[in-house]
């Protein structure tokens, strides 16, 4: 069990943290969050029974952490609005990021609601498919594809309106 528990450690770490802090948006917090997620998963891998992939399993226990500290936390959820254009999502999506001038991934994720948040950093930044998403949120596959499709037009609001800047500009 010890092996399997340092492999483990060593291929999810950095995916834990990200997705902790993709949905908690605190360093700090998403740094005890990962913890815990480590101290769960090797309480619980006795007991997996492998009915789902690991990486699933691991998502799922991240996730539900975040939930229970943010809900301990109270934090407002935020408005659901729909006011960017289509048009500016699919122009912005072909923004080349390499340019100095480009916005930085990270800053503008973080400005997202939670929910749309991790599901943006899982399909982009993990390039997990729709699917996966789903098993990995517990969500419907339609409601992944309408919440990515609104984290897209939030997107573009914030980079039509400047955006962040790589460097803070």
């Amino acid at each position: 069990m010890e092996e399997e528990f340092e492999r483990i450690v060593q291929e999810f770490q950095h995916k834990i943290f990200r997705l902790a802090y993709s949905l908690m948006g605190d360093r700090g917090a998403a740094e005890e969050i990962a913890q815990d997620v480590l101290v769960r998963i090797w309480k619980g891998l006795p007991g997996f029974r492998r009915e789902s992939s690991v990486s699933t399993w691991i998502y799922s226990i991240t996730r539900n952490c975040c939930y229970s500290a943010l809900e301990r936390s109270r934090r407002p959820v935020l408005s659901l609005d729909e006011t960017a254009p289509r048009r500016e999502a699919e122009r912005q999506a072909t923004v080349e990021w390499s340019k100095p001038e480009a916005p930085d991934a990270a800053e503008l994720l973080n400005r997202l609601p939670a929910r749309y948040r991790v599901l943006a950093a899982l399909f982009y930044m993990e390039n997990r498919s729709y699917e996966e998403v789903a098993r990995m949120m517990d969500l419907p596959l339609g409601t992944v594809k309408t919440y990515l499709f609104r984290a897209r037009k939030l997107l573009a609001e914030e980079l039509a309106r400047g955006g962040a800047r790589k460097g803070g500009a």
